[in-house]
């Protein structure tokens, strides 16, 4: 039988649990139903957050569409929407804690930090990463999505973002959906180009990072490839 939240004692709801006992002593559920606000005629706010939870665990949450919990009955777009902002908001401020004390002066370290962004997705991502002068993460920016080759990327946009962070230097990332790191050749040809501007620019392209799941390429390591 299904409780209407104004039939749960005043205590154990979320709202009130958070105010007098701080938000550290909530469950991911019980944080996840503030964030709906409102139930069902079926089922309380509690029942439908333990229902997202059931669907999802909380990495999985990291990349869920609008369309995935509109899925679930009880979830519209509305609450769909607010769900996923609070979890964008929160992504956000793990990152601009985690940003300033990034060192990338290796490729592991490169690997270890950047495979995050690109965990479970099913296309290609290309993200470029910009450095203070003392290989220092300042921002990383996801320019482009779909197949790397010259004719869809404009390397301008790369450099528009250096000069917009007084950026030293950058890293250039993206992934291979199929798992094979091994570089094409227009991921060799684009890294060629790329480094070339950023030579002319001023702004050096220090590697440019295929990420795998549990491996990586790197350009700088296999640098002979490149003929520069």
């Amino acid at each position: 039988m299904s409780y209407k939240i104004k039939e749960i004692p005043e205590e154990e709801r979320p709202r009130e649990k958070l105010k007098k006992r701080g938000v550290h002593y909530l469950s991911n559920a019980e944080l996840l139903a503030i964030i709906l606000k409102t139930g069902t005629k079926e089922k309380n706010v509690n029942e439908l957050a333990l229902d997202i939870l059931k669907r999802y665990d909380l990495v999985q949450m990291k990349e869920l569409y609008v369309n995935n919990l509109t899925a679930i009955k009880g979830i519209g777009e509305v609450k769909a929407i607010e769900v996923l902002a609070a979890i964008e908001l929160g992504k956000r401020i793990y990152n601009s804690k985690k940003s300033n004390k990034i060192v990338l002066n290796n490729a592991k370290a490169i690997w270890s930090y950047s495979k995050e962004l690109f965990y479970n997705k099913k296309q290609e991502l290309f993200i470029c990463l910009y450095l203070n002068t003392k290989n220092i993460l300042i921002d990383k920016k996801l320019l482009f999505m779909g197949t790397l080759n010259q004719s869809t990327i404009h390397i301008r946009e790369i450099f528009k973002e250096a000069y917009r962070l007084s950026a030293s230097s950058i890293i250039c990332l993206h992934n291979h959906p199929s798992g094979d790191i091994t570089p094409s050749k227009e991921d060799i040809l684009f890294t060629q180009r790329v480094m070339q501007v950023g030579f002319i620019q001023g702004i050096p392209i220090i590697d440019h990072v295929i990420i795998g799941e549990d491996t990586f390429y790197s350009f700088y390591d296999h640098k002979d490839i490149l003929n520069l």
